[in-house]
């Protein structure tokens, strides 16, 4: 059986929890947010987990993780 190649791109966005989760960063903080009020900013912090139902998706992406 041949090694399979993990996909960069979610590598990069995506990292595994402890309990066979994945984190993930908010969208829609990098530019134009000027016309955001300071509360969605706020509430755009930090990371956030994976639906349930994309997990099997990630996980495809991330063989090794």
């Amino acid at each position: 059986m041949p090694k399979l190649k993990t996909k960069k791109g979610a590598a990069k966005r995506f990292s595994a929890t402890g309990k066979g989760g994945f984190k993930r960063g908010h969208a829609f903080k990098r530019h134009i947010l000027t016309k955001m009020s300071g509360k969605t900013i706020r509430h755009l912090r930090g990371e956030t987990q994976v639906h349930p139902s994309d997990v099997a998706e990630v996980k495809q992406m991330l063989p090794y993780a």
